[in-house]
């Protein structure tokens, strides 16, 4: 099989694309990248070139196509079992897992609230109902998970489960919503990770707007 090609949209806005993208580079795995920015409503007719389903992010291994996040990181997971992207402790990795599909099926509230936006700069907005409830449950998951491995990410070393959740410590950071001190700690650590700053450094860069991801 090729190598590995990973189709992603805008990195200012795209948390789908920030995703695998974050746990393959923290992980050491070489990729090629391909970046289709977003039209104005949000998507763009071009991904249907390379997904099945019209969205972004998918690999691209050889004449196999695979479509969303954390299907890709699994993927990439089997095809490279030591590159740490889950725990190697089983009971550690099906918690993991859990947390991971809890973040990709859940949150809607905050998600909808607060778009991903890397360049967007750092200020509150009023917050609809059930933000609130998805901010607590966030930061239980993570200071439980950060308190039984040591840190200074979920499990220890960043991995997967970190790489599902890197969207919201951008939100919980641009959009100022109060954290404590344990849970400051966690964002400070995943923003200062040599793979999201070169992230941000490109999506800082990006010349593109999409005014409904601008909060």
């Amino acid at each position: 099989m090729d190598g590995l090609v990973l189709y992603i949209a805008n990195k200012n806005y795209s948390s789908w694309s920030f995703r695998p993208w974050i746990a393959l580079t923290a992980a050491g795995i070489k990729f090629e990248e391909v970046l289709t920015p977003f039209d104005d409503q949000g998507g763009n007719p071009e991904f249907r070139r390379f997904s099945p389903t019209g969205k972004v992010p998918v690999l691209q291994h050889g004449d196999l196509f695979v479509w969303e996040s954390l299907a890709i990181i699994e993927y990439v997971a089997d095809l490279f079992p030591d590159a740490g992207l889950w725990p190697q402790d089983r009971g550690d990795r099906a918690v993991a897992r859990a947390v991971s599909m809890e973040m990709l099926s859940g949150f809607r509230a905050l998600r909808n609230a607060c778009p991903m936006n890397m360049r967007r700069q750092k200020r509150a907005i009023p917050l609809p109902d059930g933000v609130a409830g998805d901010v607590a449950r966030i930061t239980e998951i993570w200071k439980t998970l950060r308190a039984k491995s040591g840190g200074p990410f979920l499990f220890g070393a960043f991995g997967a489960a970190d790489a599902m959740f890197a969207p919201v410590v951008n939100r919980l950071d641009v959009y100022d919503i109060a954290v404590d001190a344990e849970t400051a700690a966690y964002m400070d650590a995943v923003m200062a990770h040599p793979a999201w700053l070169a992230w941000q450094e490109a999506a800082l860069a990006e010349p593109w707007i999409v005014p409904a991801d601008e909060a």
